[in-house]
């Protein structure tokens, strides 16, 4: 049995929220892969190195960690088995024979002391229960002076605000966890970090276009799919809410359409730091 301490995560990413990312796994890696080769070089990954990617998904940055440690190995980690089971299906598609994946809580999983060199991630710590002793255990992951790096989310300008608020408006249950709001603030992950045990931590912030759909009414479409939370019953109300979400969602996303697809500025921090030597 997994060992976790983040149960309701758990049953948010074993079900529907987890399997809608496995079955649109493409459109989800689109939109985050501006983030991937930043987050892999402030790793600097050698081709020897074993690296640790903590809440892998579905593994788009597993399999780049393992093309750049085509010596060493990467270790995909995450609480979710309908993600792993994607990230394991493409990985063998790809002839990837050094990267691994495993269903655990990187806040309790055993891993072996001083077993990785680097240890990554792409907006995957910001949701732990108990971050301090979260990264304290990726850290004792870490040889000595082993490398962390991690990109999560910062708050986003006004105009991106104003996506979500339209949600918000119609689905007032749409709204981030309380984790995700923690780590905008550079101050928070300095603490936490140093808490468990890091040194050297740098917060430098990012910015990159997330391609969200192909026009207003298409991502609007997948915002809201993607909200398995706050997604409505059977009701008429519920199917009222939802269908005002939707077009004012469509409506917000206007102002960033062009060429063909609709890309917004997201905004994030890039965050570096030491295992304890």
């Amino acid at each position: 049995m997994t060992r976790n301490a983040n149960h309701e995560q758990h049953r948010i990413w074993n079900g529907a929220d987890g399997r809608h990312w496995a079955e649109h796994h493409q459109r989800y890696d689109a939109m985050a892969a501006g983030q991937t080769d930043a987050l892999l070089d402030a790793a600097a990954i050698t081709d020897t190195h074993r690296v640790l990617d903590i809440g892998c998904g579905t593994g788009q940055t597993t399999r780049s960690a393992a093309r750049r440690a085509r010596r060493g190995y990467a270790l995909g980690v995450d609480l979710s088995e309908p993600m792993l089971e994607r990230a394991r299906r493409t990985a063998a598609a790809e002839g990837l024979g050094n990267a691994e994946f495993a269903q655990g809580d990187a806040q309790v999983h055993p891993f072996p002391p001083g077993g990785f060199d680097a240890a990554v991630s792409r907006a995957g710590v910001m949701f732990f229960a108990d971050p301090v002793a979260a990264f304290g255990n990726i850290g004792r992951a870490l040889r000595s002076g082993g490398r962390l790096a991690f990109v999560c989310h910062r708050n986003p300008g006004a105009e991106v605000e104003a996506v979500f608020a339209a949600l918000a408006e119609h689905l007032p249950s749409a709204q981030p966890a309380q984790g995700v709001t923690d780590f905008t603030d550079p101050d928070h992950i300095r603490t936490v970090l140093d808490r468990a045990g890091f040194t050297e931590t740098a917060v430098t912030a990012t910015e990159v276009l997330s391609t969200v759909g192909t026009d207003p009414d298409d991502a609007a479409d997948f915002l809201l799919a993607g909200q398995a939370g706050a997604a409505p019953g059977g009701t008429d109300t519920d199917r009222d809410a939802a269908t005002r979400a939707r077009h004012a969602v469509a409506a917000a996303l206007r102002r960033f359409e062009g060429g063909g697809a609709v890309r917004i500025p997201a905004r994030g921090w890039l965050v570096t730091a030491r295992a304890a030597r």
